[in-house]
């Protein structure tokens, strides 16, 4: 049966309403008489002859989300995700590969019910189980390197650095899903590749004056190279999900990522010799906080992408930038140079740029 409209809605009689005053005379009896000549009279079930009936009656109409509240969500996990970030720059002598173990484990505890609840298992369908493998391993690694970039860089520059990744997933789509790579996709590319350049400020091309700005230049590179990494990673985990659709549970998916990051966390601290519990109680409320915010970021942008198109919720997430500036200058007393800010809006434009063009294309 087909959903009714609003004009139609309003035509179905409650059930259980008294007739009308002007109604026809024997109006009333008519139900009484149907119902004694085995025929269901108005407003009752043809099957069971009920009123109402549960089974047979219409669906209710489901009601609609609030106008604006997908691009709340959005804010909302923006804001919790850069909260999250500020918190793995404040940590103190841990690694950003332990980092990564503890949040790994305590999205784990939060996992294993759901998946239980769902009874998905936690293995997978056969045919996907070596997608889901690779998107724990690459996932993880992302992880790995983005907490690495934080430590390393300002808080800003590797935020801004991140959001490249849209235009390292239109590179992947294309190679790998055979996904269209028009002139408009290189064009944010260009963009991209200018916004990361403004933020690197390579002594070849800026001098070594503008290097010597940010103080320790090669632990800045180090940092701004993992950012990059991240973003690349980060865009081949994009690819393998939508190589997997929704085949797949999204509890599943996210077990895989913890368990196999916490295995590759495990393995890098006892190849680096890094594993230590912090020595600070404050360190420790730290990684409970990175856990908490980084499940609830992700909470939040889900429900956002489930009741918003996916261009206004990528256009909206931007203001991870803007949150990250703030929180840099605030807590680290951090003003960011003129070149971050450039390499900043040249990013921006470009992630924002292929979000409203998907965004057209799925409208048309």
């Amino acid at each position: 049966m087909r959903p009714l409209d609003g004009a139609g809605a309003a035509e179905v009689p409650e059930p259980g309403l008294r007739p009308a005053d002007d109604a026809p005379q024997g109006a009333a009896e008519e139900p009484a008489a149907a119902e004694a000549a085995g025929t269901p009279g108005p407003g009752r079930c043809w099957l069971c002859s009920s009123s109402p009936c549960g089974w047979c009656a219409p669906p209710a109409k489901k009601k609609a989300p609030c106008p604006g509240l997908g691009l709340f969500y959005t804010l909302l996990s923006a804001f919790l995700f850069s909260v999250g970030s500020l918190f793995v720059k404040k940590v103190q002598d841990v690694h950003a590969v332990e980092i990564s173990a503890f949040r790994c484990v305590f999205q784990m505890l939060v996992v294993i019910p759901c998946l239980i609840y769902r009874k998905t298992g936690f293995i997978g369908p056969k045919g996907q189980r070596i997608f889901l493998f690779l998107r724990g391993v690459l996932g993880s690694t992302a992880m790995i390197l983005l907490y690495y970039a934080f430590q390393a860089t300002s808080l800003a520059d590797a935020t801004v650095i991140t959001f490249s990744t849209p235009v390292f997933t239109s590179i992947f789509a294309w190679i790998f899903l055979k996904e269209k790579y028009s002139p408009w996709d290189a064009l944010f590319t260009v963009f991209t590749i200018t916004g990361v350049t403004l933020i690197v400020r390579p002594p070849f091309l800026f001098g070594a004056s503008a290097a010597s700005a940010d103080g320790d230049y090669s632990v800045h590179l180090k940092g701004t190279f993992a950012a990059v990494a991240h973003a690349v990673f980060a865009a081949l985990t994009l690819v393998i999900l939508r190589r997997m659709g929704k085949s797949v549970d999204y509890f599943l998916s996210i077990w895989y990522y913890v368990i196999l990051g916490l295995l590759e966390s495990v393995v890098v601290l006892f190849i680096l010799g890094e594993w230590s519990l912090p020595y600070c109680g404050l360190d420790r409320l730290f990684l409970i906080l990175i856990g908490l915010f980084g499940l609830g970021g992700q909470v939040f942008l889900t429900k956002a992408i489930q009741i918003e198109k996916a261009g206004p919720v990528a256009i909206m997430k931007t203001m991870d930038v803007v949150f990250a500036f703030i929180l840099q200058i605030i807590f680290f007393n951090d003003v960011p140079t003129w070149w971050t800010v450039g390499g900043a809006l040249c990013v921006i434009a470009s992630s924002t740029g292929a979000a409203i063009r998907k965004w057209c294309q799925s409208a048309q």
